[in-house]
């Protein structure tokens, strides 16, 4: 098994993966006692067949510079593939200030070619490549070396079978044009937003309901330390205090050690040091603040007036879109935008873009009255009014 562990190493084959049209990534990583994801491994298949051309990169090894990695990762003419990216972007973009570019994420592929709604990586090696894949290694500790031989084959899985997904998927792609589709979805993860959390913004996380602007206030600056600490000292938010406990300090408005003391949910070590003087000036700034510097709580919408036999009707031509184009539904049109359709909202995403080529479109003209629905045996027919 090929493991790089030099920067040298390292540099000649991403210099070799330049000269390719693709190639296949993976990560693992650990962040159950981290903020931020501890990156422990990275695999990297160049096409081919089997594992002769399939890597794995150990950014934990003494001396070695993932930068020829990062720039392999800028490069725009090698098009880097991955199932399910978000979290291996999230740390390509946190480690390196780089989100791999041009990017083919095979889950959301699969989703349009027919393959049902978030599908794993092991539905698609059974399904694509006719073979097995042993996942008895998921769960093992990444950090610790040396690997094992099973940990190195589990890895290498990863990639390898990941190849042949692509190239067939990539076929079934530009075969029925939805190329700009996959692109639409792929979007998203390709934006450096996707992965920013803004101290100031983590509120607005935080569930509550009919609170007063006082009230939000003590939330935003007691999220806002929180989010700080955590990012700061790389510790997870639920180390420093969980939601439920945020809440209560809302509400208890502690003002001393002593006060704090009293809180039900805090954790032992919330209770002094930083943690404790940060919760306290938080809810002195917060009670300081005029009511015009309050966070405005949003009000509740009142409830939608769905006409439920429209509804029906929309989830009827939604069934038959996404059965007659082989797209998973939900990637089309949850069922919360076809009952605010069936409301008169139209300011939706299932209106817009491809998806409203393949199914907006239809389901207007369905809530205008210019389009009918008859059944055929087990086939739905759209009839013109």
């Amino acid at each position: 098994m090929k493991i790089i562990t030099t920067t040298e190493a390292l540099a000649a084959l991403c210099d070799e993966a330049a000269n390719e049209p693709y190639v296949t990534l993976d990560t693992e990583f650990l962040r159950e006692r981290t903020y931020y994801a501890k990156l422990c491994l990275v695999q990297m298949a160049l096409p081919g067949k089997g594992p002769e051309r399939a890597y794995v990169i150990d950014p934990l090894a003494e001396g070695l510079s993932m930068e020829p990695l990062l720039a392999l990762m800028r490069n725009p003419a090698v098009v880097k593939v991955f199932h399910a990216a978000r979290q291996d972007l999230e740390i390509f973009f946190v480690d390196g200030g780089v989100i791999p570019n041009p990017l083919f994420d095979t889950q959301i592929a699969a989703m349009v070619c027919g393959f049902g709604e978030q599908v794993g990586y092991e539905t698609l090696v059974k399904k694509i490549c006719k073979a097995p894949l042993d996942k008895a290694s998921r769960f093992t500790d990444w950090s610790q070396r040396p690997l094992t031989e099973a940990q190195l084959r589990y890895a290498l899985d990863d990639v390898t079978h990941l190849r042949q997904i692509y190239e067939h998927l990539r076929r079934d792609i530009d075969k029925s044009g939805r190329a700009d589709w996959v692109a639409e979805e792929i979007g998203t993860l390709t934006s450096p937003e996707t992965y920013i959390t803004r101290p100031d913004e983590a509120w607005q996380k935080i569930r509550t309901r009919g609170q007063s602007g006082k009230f939000m206030a003590i939330v935003r600056e007691l999220a806002r330390f929180r989010e700080d600490y955590a990012q700061t000292r790389n510790v997870p938010r639920s180390r420093v205090y969980k939601d439920d406990a945020l809440l209560e300090l809302a509400s208890t408005k502690p003002d001393s050690l002593e006060a704090l003391g009293r809180s039900r949910l805090l954790l032992r070590e919330a209770r002094r040091g930083e943690i404790a003087d940060g919760i306290l000036e938080a809810v002195q700034v917060a009670q300081a603040m005029k009511p015009e510097d309050w966070p405005k709580p949003e009000k509740d919408e009142a409830p939608l007036q769905v006409n439920p036999a429209l509804a029906d009707l929309l989830r009827v031509l939604l069934k038959a879109k996404a059965d007659e184009s082989g797209v998973a539904q939900r990637l089309i049109a949850p069922t919360s935008e076809l009952d605010a359709i069936a409301a008169g909202k139209r300011d939706l995403p299932c209106l817009k873009g491809w998806r409203g080529a393949l199914f907006g479109t239809d389901a207007m003209r369905l809530c205008d009255g210019e389009l009918a629905l008859a059944a055929k045996g087990q086939q739905i027919r759209l009839i013109e009014l």
